[in-house]
């Protein structure tokens, strides 16, 4: 059955009020159903985008292992991660989805002309000359931008030439993101899950390709291919979409208006934006001042820590439209019962994540990056980073949870943006206090503090500023999966530590923590655990049937 295009109808049953017998609030059993397979399709491209992102990382740490060169590259790298979250994973697209979210809850009550084909003669004209002034300027000043970024770079004029190459990103991210959005509001999900699938692999063609005779500067030219490739895999589905028009919107077409961005919601957005992806400006200026090598230890630690909490985030990146669509149709209550579903389902996928990771970092690093230019000290301290990271992996992901609340009605919101600021603040503080007594181990914790006194914030904050959801019900349930993941954790690290084999190691460690994750957040009654074992054995029982 096809994900996209199925449960358009179901925002419309719930708008009018609930199917007979469905408390009002409740989603019906096909919008269930066809999020249920959103979220599965979404995941799947996810973990192979992710996958292709380790293969990524192992090619550059094979190529180029961990020593000066790859630290420029990484300089140059803070361009696209820039870009990532600003312009694809949070700040566009929080602007644009509920505007999207709007203008077709417009459409299908009738309003004259075509709403979502206004928005984009409003917008899109206007965004593609915004992100192509930022990368030309991005490339004109890249030799200042990178003494801002690392003043303590030993060979400042390889990371220029990598960023020139990475800049382009402004463009094609740009682009990308505004694909994404479009495309989820409407309900289509295959063609900008695939996105990373197609950014990898052009980077990783590129190092394979141009590193003989490029050196690292051949990954930065990966990265320039793989950010247009993020494009043109996504302009067919949104060609198509954009194509169609309602019955009303063919009589009115006379009719219709350019309907610009609301500013206040772009600025705020971006802003929110720009403060979290400052943490890496903040890891990359205090890590340039240590010893070579420090600041790919710390790339590739929090690469590999990061990916529970990315596969987290794809509950709400699948649901954040219906959030949207809901409150653009005034259905309060079915928002506020979306957003704490997604808490509860995120924190337990990142929890058993971080349980994995705390129990199996070395075996986890041996296995993926250990060989070439890759020695067993940079296992070490790899590993030892991952640990540290992982302790704000549940921050990450309820910051990326809550803040999509506060973005949902698609109106400017400034508190998130002070939230941030906050954490921005504690992870400077802590961070230069602490990063020549303990060195890269005192950054990662400072970004795990931050970015939790983030989460808390903002979670104080939720009510007539957000989707009004219940604080103290939310941390209640969260403490269950936490105290999972603590015994879990414990058991999975000495299970590992037992086989001499990395591989094997991993294996019986991350079985280990699995089962007793499981098991004892089953036992304390985990809302995320319990619904999803009930999916589960849902799924198998529809499968057993068909299969008889």
């Amino acid at each position: 059955m096809p994900v996209d295009g199925a449960g358009e109808k179901a925002g419309a049953v719930v708008a009018a009020g609930g199917e007979k017998g469905r408390p009002a609030g409740d989603l019906p059993a096909a919008s269930r159903g066809f999020l249920a397979r959103a979220a599965l399709v979404t995941a799947a491209l996810s973990v192979a985008g992710a996958l292709l992102g380790l293969l990524r990382d192992q090619a550059l740490a094979r190529l180029f292992g961990a020593g000066s060169d790859t630290d420029a590259f990484l300089v140059a790298w803070t361009v696209p991660e820039f870009a990532a979250t600003l312009l694809i994973e949070d700040g566009l697209a929080f602007a644009l989805i509920p505007a999207f979210s709007m203008a077709l809850a417009r459409r299908s009550q009738g309003a004259p002309g075509d709403p979502v084909r206004a928005l984009v003669a409003g917008t899109l004209p206007r965004l593609s000359l915004a992100f192509a002034a930022v990368g030309a300027l991005l490339i004109g000043l890249a030799p200042q931008l990178v003494e801002a970024l690392a003043p303590g770079l030993p060979d400042p004029a390889l990371a220029v030439g990598c960023t020139r190459l990475t800049a382009t990103c402004a463009v094609s991210f740009g682009l990308a993101g505004y694909c994404s959005a479009a495309l989820r509001a409407h309900r289509r999900y295959v063609a900008p899950a695939a996105i990373y699938v197609a950014y990898n692999a052009g980077i990783i063609a590129g190092m394979y390709a141009l590193g003989g005779r490029w050196g690292v500067r051949a990954a930065a030219a990966g990265v320039a291919v793989g950010g247009f490739l993020m494009v043109l895999v996504q302009l067919p589905s949104l060609l198509g979409q954009l194509r169609r028009r309602s019955a009303d919107g063919e009589r009115g077409a006379a009719h219709e208006e350019s309907r610009p961005l609301d500013t206040a919601l772009l600025t705020t957005v971006l802003l929110f934006a720009l403060c979290r992806q400052s943490q890496v400006l903040i890891e990359r200026f205090l890590a340039s001042q240590l010893p070579a090598g420090a600041i790919s230890h710390l790339n590739y630690a929090q690469k590999v820590a990061q990916m529970p909490m990315i596969l987290s985030v794809m509950v709400c990146t699948v649901t954040f439209p219906v959030v949207a669509r809901a409150l653009a149709e005034g259905d309060t209550e079915r928002a506020r019962s979306r957003v704490e579903r997604d808490l509860a389902l995120a924190a337990c996928i990142v929890l058993l994540g971080t349980a994995a990771v705390v129990a199996c970092a070395p075996q986890m690093i041996e296995v993926l990056f250990q060989r070439g230019a890759f020695t067993a000290r940079d296992t070490a301290a790899t590993a030892g980073l991952m640990r540290v990271y992982a302790l704000g992996l549940l921050g990450q992901t309820l910051v990326g949870v809550l803040a999509r609340s506060y973005f949902s009605a698609g109106r400017g919101a400034w508190y998130p943006v002070g939230a941030m600021a906050c954490g921005i603040v504690v992870t400077s503080w802590i961070g230069a206090l602490s990063v020549h007594a303990w060195g890269v181990y005192g950054i990662a914790a400072a970004n795990a503090t931050g970015i939790t006194v983030t989460a808390l914030v903002l979670l104080a904050g939720t009510g007539p500023r957000s989707v009004p959801i219940g604080v103290r019900a939310v941390l209640h349930e969260l403490s269950r999966p936490v105290r999972a993941a603590l015994v879990a954790a414990l058991a999975g690290a000495l299970a590992a530590g037992r086989c001499d084999d990395a591989l094997l190691g991993l294996a019986v460690g991350g079985l280990t923590v699995t089962v007793v994750f499981l098991a004892l957040g089953r036992a304390l009654g985990a809302q995320g655990i319990v619904g999803a074992l009930r999916s589960v054995r849902s799924a198998t029982r529809r499968l057993s049937h068909g299969r008889s």
